[in-house]
């Protein structure tokens, strides 16, 4: 699993412009299932999103697709994790993590 911060290199006047996109782009990302959380950072600095298992090359290529990423007005920091502890609802994912 992955847990990607997001931190804004463009103005919040700006980002706020793009946002509307961005907020698309993740409905669809959840659509098709690859997230499991996101939201702002606080202070308002960028994101973070926590990804389903997957492979870190379908991940980038995911990212790539973001309107942050190719206005370039983002930066991402990719962190990626095994859990060896869930929560009970989140038991279904972790056994779905590769070992």
């Amino acid at each position: 699993m992955f847990v990607v911060l997001l931190t804004y290199t463009a103005p919040i006047e700006e980002i706020d412009y793009v946002l509307p996109d961005h907020a698309d782009w993740l409905t669809k990302q959840y659509g098709h299932g690859n997230f499991l959380a996101s939201g702002r950072r606080n202070p308002r600095i960028g994101g973070v999103i926590i990804t389903r298992p997957m492979a870190r090359g379908k991940l980038d290529a995911i990212l790539a697709t973001d309107p942050f990423s190719i206005k370039h007005m983002a930066t991402y920091e990719v962190i990626e994790f095994s859990p060896t502890r869930t929560a009970p609802e989140l038991r279904a994912i972790n056994e779905a993590v590769v070992r």
